[in-house]
């Protein structure tokens, strides 16, 4: 068998800890036709939906992901919410910077469908 990119470890701490800007999602992995992606939240993001699923997993601080004729889902840290594809939605962190895991397709637009 032979591979073209090596196995890597990500030190995803180490990154967090390095996000001093919030809604600016940095790339750590890649798998297949995702893309693993860390963002520091704060304060509440621009409603948006997107033609794929989104997943989040919460790594630091706690937010909620409101949606747009459901209730909100709450996440602390290691838990997870699939946000599904065409579903309008905002994370929120308004009780202090948190930290996520996005994982997505690699073409997700970071402000949705309504971005162009």
């Amino acid at each position: 068998m032979t591979t073209t990119e090596t196995a890597t470890e990500v030190a995803i701490d180490v990154i967090a800890d390095g996000l001093d800007e919030p809604w600016q999602p940095v790339d750590v992995a890649s798998i297949n036709e995702s893309v693993v992606r860390i963002v520091r939240l704060e304060g509440d993001f621009a409603w948006h939906h997107h033609q794929q699923d989104e997943a989040f997993l919460c790594w630091r601080g706690a937010f909620r992901i409101e949606l747009e004729g459901h209730r909100p889902a709450h996440l602390s840290p290691g838990e997870l919410f699939v946000v599904p594809r065409g579903l309008r939605h905002r994370p929120v962190a308004d009780a202090g910077p948190a930290h996520t895991l996005l994982i997505e397709r690699t073409e997700t637009k970071q402000y949705g469908e309504e971005a162009g």
